[in-house]
């Protein structure tokens, strides 16, 4: 029995944590959610009812993203892999975890205002822009120093960060396509382009139903570049 992954196809936390997984070769059971008519597997575990979630083999519940990545950590058996996206030095992943905390409750707070400028009629879709703009100023003078956050690798920072920077270009892609935001736009790019992107972790599934046959994730296997 595998774990169980609900999941959400286009939610930023749940491509992080599918993202992950895929990368470190943990196979899991994925059930794609309708958010609004969520599974009564999923209701039924009780409290909160977002996606993802995991639950274990054991039957333990992982209810937030990055409970899920560090899980996947835990239990891959791809060394290279692992050590490259969480070096083992305590003061690099103090800052990774430092960028992932900025990122989620600062720029994920002004990217909801930007995303959906017109149920927050306080201020333009412009100023909410701005606001947001914070965050892309520093990862490019970050991202001007090296191809990813933490140098010429993937770190779970850059996994963690870059669905939230996908989903912001989104909304206006001709003004993020035209920004100054250079090395954030090849850092982008990078992601959103490779294969594990396009082919693992954003394949479409149909939404899960209960007495549905389980779909095994990753379907192929990839390589960390």
């Amino acid at each position: 029995m595998l774990p169980i992954l609900y999941s959400f196809r286009r939610c930023p936390y749940a491509i992080r944590a599918r993202y992950t997984l895929a990368v470190l070769k943990v196979p899991v059971y994925l059930r794609e959610v309708a958010l609004k008519s969520k599974p009564a597997a999923l209701l039924a575990l009780g409290g909160r009812s977002s996606v993802p979630q995991l639950i274990d083999a054991d039957g333990c519940r992982y209810p937030e993203s990055m409970d899920i990545m560090l899980w996947a950590l835990s239990k891959s058996k791809e060394v290279e892999p692992k050590q490259l996206l969480w070096p083992l030095e305590s003061r690099t992943r103090l800052k990774m975890q430092l960028w992932i905390q900025y990122n989620d409750r600062f720029f994920k707070y002004w990217l909801d205002r930007y995303k959906y400028a017109d149920r927050y009629p306080e201020h333009t879709e412009a100023y909410y822009r701005r606001k947001a703009e914070g965050f892309l100023q520093r990862l490019e003078r970050r991202l001007s120093q090296g191809a990813f956050l933490f140098g010429d690798f993937i770190s779970l920072a850059d996994i963690a960060i870059f669905p939230f920077v996908r989903q912001c270009a989104a909304v206006n892609q001709a003004w993020f396509d035209g920004s100054k935001y250079e090395f954030v736009r090849l850092w982008l790019a990078y992601f959103v382009s490779s294969d594990v992107f396009q082919s693992v972790v954003m394949i479409k599934n149909t939404t899960w139903q209960t007495d549905d046959e389980d779909i095994i994730f990753p379907v192929t296997q990839v390589a960390l570049q």
